[in-house]
């Protein structure tokens, strides 16, 4: 496929993850694992207890640069991962469904060599993050899910058409699910969407600065890897279906949930993830839209410092 560059979109230079991984105050370094085939990419530092991080769409590793330092330096091994399918993991034809993709974080914790974990995820990271818990108990040690509960059958009850007064609406769960034509129209030109995101879900618009923002579009910009972040949309059924297998997550679970939408987002997970554990917490951040691993991140610090003690 041919890419048309969005003429009206200036061209941004991106740093390599490598060089990103080094600006970040402390020792982090840019690596990947090779867990049964499928290559994995991961930013590092610190020492201690390992932490897993798992970010969300459409972002990258890099969500989570303003909490890596100050996490590590609580003496922990702060690990940030790119899912399959996002930034520099490889992108797969198939295994998108949240079970498969939590498979294979847990191959690369064993390949890394740690046998129990501290997991946190944002946005389909919070998803994967869940999956984890309840599919490898034995591998977790406490969990945290930000902002966005795993796929369940309220997904298919999801409105077509904005209800008045609700501001969310999330008609690119829809979007990213239709096979091909996402390709067609955002290769080349997924800054405008990277913009229009942030700029709509986010409190303070400047907590994600431009060059954060050419980090992300840079990551999606093209038809394969539009192709495989749209494939963790295109999966929900299954993991609906998934989900009716599942019991209870026996780990400590935290969920940090926005004021999003009147309250919708906070509303819906404390009513729901206490069903979903045996030890839960809910936190609700009232001065933060979704993106608020960018925007609030001492927050997240001060509570992660708190929880995965």
């Amino acid at each position: 496929m041919t890419i048309n560059r969005d003429p009206d979109v200036a061209v941004t230079a991106v740093p390599s993850d490598a060089e990103l991984a080094r600006s970040l105050d402390g020792d982090f370094r840019s690596d990947h694992a090779t867990v049964e085939g499928l290559r994995l990419h991961y930013v590092a530092g610190g020492t201690g207890r390992p932490l897993i991080l798992l970010p969300g769409w459409p972002e990258t590793w890099w969500e989570f640069r303003k909490v890596m330092p100050a996490l590590a330096a609580g003496g922990r091994r702060v690990i940030a991962v790119d899912l399959p399918g996002m930034g520099g993991s490889d992108k797969p034809a198939a295994g998108y469904d949240k079970k498969t993709m939590a498979g294979a974080i847990h191959g690369l914790v064993r390949a890394l060599g740690y046998d129990q974990v501290d997991l946190a995820g944002h946005d389909v990271g919070s998803q994967v993050a869940f999956s984890f818990a309840v599919n490898h108990p034995e591998a977790t040690r406490k969990v945290a899910m930000l902002d966005i509960l795993h796929p369940d059958a309220s997904y298919y009850e999801i409105r077509m058409l904005p209800v008045p007064g609700v501001p969310i609406f999330p008609w690119w769960a829809a979007f990213n699910q239709v096979a091909d034509l996402p390709e067609q129209l955002l290769a080349g030109r997924f800054r405008r969407l990277v913009d229009w995101l942030f700029d709509k879900f986010l409190v303070d618009r400047n907590s994600v600065t431009p060059l954060d923002r050419a980090v992300y579009a840079h990551a999606y910009d093209n038809p394969d890897a539009i192709r495989s972040g749209n494939a963790w949309y295109g999966t929900f059924g299954q993991d609906i279906v998934d989900l009716g297998t599942y019991g209870k997550v026996t780990a400590p679970l935290l969920g940090m949930v926005s004021n999003l939408g009147n309250g919708l987002y906070s509303a819906q997970m404390r009513a729901t993830l206490p069903n979903q554990g045996t030890d839960v917490e809910v936190v609700v951040l009232p001065d933060a839209g979704h993106y608020f691993v960018d925007e609030n991140p001492q927050a997240i610090i001060d509570k992660f410092n708190e929880f995965f003690v």
